[in-house]
């Protein structure tokens, strides 16, 4: 009867080839379970030698909870000795990969089940360490092993790529002064795909990785798309020079109106010499501004006009505002080449001297661009999904409070917006 209670319990345990030795049950506290292998060698693995049980050294480790409490996996192991005394191996531990890697103090399905809890459905580290009732390091040990394996084993994780995205999010505020860490995310943009993150958002860094990558492999690549950057428009004039660059549309309308709403400002203190105020002409309009002129109605544009009227004697906002206009007006056609005049006749417009200083900027910023602007018109691509994933990996950071381990995050953000191949993380050893 007792041999059958103890089979069950092996079965309910789920472990290959182990005897339960018994269990601890405290209330309030992880159930503890104690176990050793049934297999166990009589030779030695160097010489061949008949070897003896020298200690039985014990190790706790971490499990899957069961019956909604935490549970500890103690296991006695056996540490053999050579009856050769010149033998060079002398002594060893018993070892079971299928219980548990010897580098983590968790068995190995717990480290597989927290990879795919954390990596996959986003869950914090803090969350699953409180369920399994370990600290914080323990899981995020285990998640960086089998997590590494899995992303750097995938080789089908990076496949053909035809559009590669370029952009950069923010890692982490570092020191006292909360300067400013930033990493780059490539991103296959026709899939939507996280490929990698690199640290900074220089040209450097992105440049090495595509640096490793196969030639045949950045041959396929026809658009890179990014914002209104110049390292990344470097990195692809070095490393992918025969791609087609495509300046998101997104990104130049922001610049637009980011430029008139410098000017707005400008004139705002050189008129009433402070910053803008509610009861201000040109603070009242200041969304009235940057809202698309058809979608203003027959009230909302003549409250535009008498505010401007208002505040704006020499018309100077006017004109930004007018020249933001006429930059939308560029993504109403597609049309290659008439983009491209296009581009290149604003840009000389609106660089006269009689034009803003700001509007000016903008002018130069267009022909120094038309061409990436102008790419759209025939690629249709833009850098939408790169910053999608931006928005995966900030939640990523938001599940990661306080990450300033570069590995850590680029893992943690692989295996949530990477789209590894889940089904080989039962077959892989970790790291």
């Amino acid at each position: 009867m007792e041999s059958n209670a103890t089979r069950v319990c092996e079965i309910l345990l789920g472990l290959p080839a182990v005897n339960i030795l018994g269990v601890e049950d405290v209330q309030d506290e992880s159930l503890r379970i104690h176990i050793e292998c049934t297999e166990h060698t009589s030779t030695c693995r160097e010489c061949g030698s008949q070897v003896h049980i020298k200690e039985r050294p014990v190790v706790e480790l971490v499990d899957l909870p069961a019956f909604g409490r935490p549970v500890r996996l103690i296991w006695h192991k056996r540490r053999w000795e050579c009856s050769i005394s010149t033998c060079p191996v002398k002594t060893w531990t018993e070892d079971n990969p299928r219980i548990a890697s010897s580098r983590l103090s968790m068995t190995d399905r717990s480290g597989r089940w927290i990879t795919e809890q954390i990596g996959r459905y986003a869950r914090s580290v803090n969350e699953v360490a409180h369920e399994l009732g370990c600290d914080w390091h323990t899981i995020n040990s285990a998640v960086i092993a089998y997590g590494t394996v899995l992303v750097d084993e995938d080789t089908c994780r990076i496949g053909v790529v035809s559009a590669l995205g370029l952009d950069e999010t923010l890692f982490f505020r570092l020191g006292e002064w909360h300067t400013l860490q930033w990493a780059t995310c490539l991103v296959d943009v026709e899939a939507g795909t996280l490929l990698d993150l690199v640290e900074g958002r220089t040209a450097k860094a992105p440049s090495t990785w595509l640096k490793q990558r196969a030639a045949s492999w950045k041959q396929q690549i026809r658009y890179g798309t990014m914002d209104l950057s110049g390292p990344y428009k470097s990195v692809f004039d070095t490393e992918l020079s025969h791609v087609i660059q495509v300046a998101d549309p997104f990104h130049v309308i922001k610049h637009a109106n980011s430029k008139l709403d410098e000017c707005r400002r400008r004139v705002q203190n050189a008129t009433l010499e402070h910053r803008g105020r509610k009861a201000d002409p040109l603070y009242r309009c200041r969304r009235l501004l940057t809202k698309a002129k058809e979608r203003l109605d027959d009230k909302g544009r003549e409250k535009l006009l008498g505010l401007l009227k208002a505040g704006d004697p020499d018309g100077e906002v006017a004109t930004a505002w007018q020249a933001k206009e006429a930059v939308r007006a560029l993504y109403v056609h597609t049309d290659a080449k008439l983009a491209l005049e296009w581009v290149e006749t604003l840009g000389k417009e609106l660089q006269g001297k009689e034009k803003p200083i700001e509007v000016r900027s903008l002018g130069r910023t267009l022909i120094r661009w038309r061409k990436q602007i102008a790419a759209w018109h025939e690629s249709q691509v833009t850098n939408g999904p790169t910053e999608s994933m931006n928005n995966l990996v900030k939640r990523v950071k938001r599940g990661a409070f306080g990450f300033t381990n570069f590995v850590n995050f680029r893992i943690r953000s692989l295996l949530y917006a990477g789209r590894p191949n889940w089904s080989l993380l039962k077959t892989l050893t970790p790291r």
